[in-house]
């Protein structure tokens, strides 16, 4: 079943790059694509309550080594994480799978740095928190579409392609 999700996500994310939303007064070879693959970390060890940063707990262990076979499929050219131990985690299992490092970012900082620019053109998994994704991905698109992740909700992926002046998105919950 798991492999069926990586199969449609292939075919949604191929048949996504594939629309042509091009400007009128951009051309074609000049737009370059950038795919943003948004994860949420995965479940996390809630056993003391005081914990800022927690580790994850098993069931989190098991999604973020599922999440690496799922993005096994997928071309990533590079990941970003928070860094708090829970997403560094959930990172890790692709990474390696990739041979990539993990690469940090401050999640409140983000808009505030060349992001934007660097990842331009690129596949960028990006491992974050119920309130960052969603806010990552508004932003990417310049609209308010998505709110934040309820906290049971472990398993949805955004992914958020952007072509020239054009943002296109849709979400996957993989439970």
């Amino acid at each position: 079943m798991k492999y069926l999700y990586a199969i449609v996500f292939s075919f949604l994310l191929f048949s996504c790059n594939q629309t042509n939303t091009t400007p009128v007064d951009e051309p074609e070879a000049d737009i370059e694509i950038t795919t943003y693959y948004l994860i949420r970390h995965a479940e996390k060890d809630r056993t003391n309550p005081d914990d800022e940063d927690p580790n994850l707990d098993a069931d989190g262990i098991l999604r973020a080594q599922n999440w690496a076979k799922i993005f096994s499929e997928l071309d990533i050219d590079i990941i970003y994480s928070s860094n708090y131990k829970r997403t560094q985690q959930t990172a890790t299992p692709i990474a390696e799978s990739k041979g990539f490092p993990v690469n940090t970012y401050d999640p409140h900082k983000v808009y505030d740095t060349d992001f934007f620019e660097i990842t331009k053109g690129l596949s960028v998994l990006v491992v974050g928190h119920s309130n960052t994704v969603p806010v990552f991905a508004n932003h990417v698109l310049q609209e308010q579409r998505y709110e934040n992740i309820p906290d049971s909700i472990d398993g949805r992926l955004y992914v958020v392609t952007k072509m020239g002046n054009q943002a296109s998105s849709f979400i996957l919950n993989l439970e």
